[in-house]
């Protein structure tokens, strides 16, 4: 990798990590195997991560329960500090999770559990 991909690589994870509140370690690993990968990922991540006709907080809850339905324990725990870090409150987490349970069942709210954690 050049010293210019090198460069824009970090700028984009710092980018993420700014308005996730943390780097997931998983793009971290995907920017160093292609760096064409990640930029596409950034460019899904900003429509998720940004107001729209839908506020950002809310994809982010619908994401939170697609995740959830995946039974992805560590894409709950993602999806959880990027809610809480776009303003979410516990009321609206716990209604998510009321969702989740109607939509997906008891094993995709269990799936939550770690994430759950973090509203302690």
């Amino acid at each position: 990798m050049s010293k210019h991909e090198e460069l824009e690589h970090k700028e984009l994870l710092d980018s993420m990590s700014d308005k996730l509140g943390f780097t997931p370690r998983i793009l971290e690993t995907v920017g160093d195997l292609d760096p064409d990968f990640l930029k596409k990922y950034n460019r899904c991540n900003h429509k998720l991560l940004s107001d729209g006709t839908l506020p950002a907080k809310m994809k982010i809850l619908m994401a939170l329960a697609v995740v959830a339905s995946k039974q992805c324990d560590r894409c709950t725990v993602v999806q959880m500090q990027s809610a809480l870090k776009n303003g979410a409150t516990k009321e609206e987490i716990m209604e998510t999770m009321e969702v989740i349970y109607i939509t997906s069942g008891a094993p995709a709210v269990a799936s939550c559990r770690e994430a759950l954690k973090q509203l302690k």
